[in-house]
């Protein structure tokens, strides 16, 4: 795994877009202007992603290549890092897991909305 395969497939997510709103050395990744990933371009090696509090616990124990997010709220957010025990399609997964923990605290419409899109993009 490594940045920029994170970056598209954060991308190819239905209304996923990015910013640096922290700086020109970070990329953020959102739906619904939430973010759910962030890639740090000092730090190419990993990705930050939301998490439920008790799998981000369980995660931690079950991976060396995962820990609490450095300047996050380490109870929501993952730091996972690339070319270590975890798996890429942990990874990926992680990801998806990562954007339904975002879209779940939007109003239910919204939810529904993005349900449809994500019907019609398959």
């Amino acid at each position: 795994m490594n940045i920029e395969l994170i970056r598209e497939y954060c991308l190819s997510k239905p209304l996923a877009t990015e910013d640096s709103a922290f700086g020109e050395d970070c990329v953020l990744l959102r739906v619904y202007g939430k973010i759910f990933a962030f890639l740090g371009l000092e730090h190419p090696d990993r990705v930050v992603l939301k998490c439920d509090p008790d799998r981000a616990i369980a995660l931690r124990d079950r991976y060396e290549g995962i820990c609490g997010a450095f300047h996050w709220n380490k109870k929501y957010w993952n730091e996972v890092h690339f070319d270590t025990d975890v798996p890429d399609e942990v990874i990926l997964e992680l990801v998806d897991h990562s954007l339904s923990e975002v879209l779940k605290k939007l109003p239910r419409k919204t939810r529904e909305e993005y349900e449809r899109l994500l019907r019609e993009s398959r």
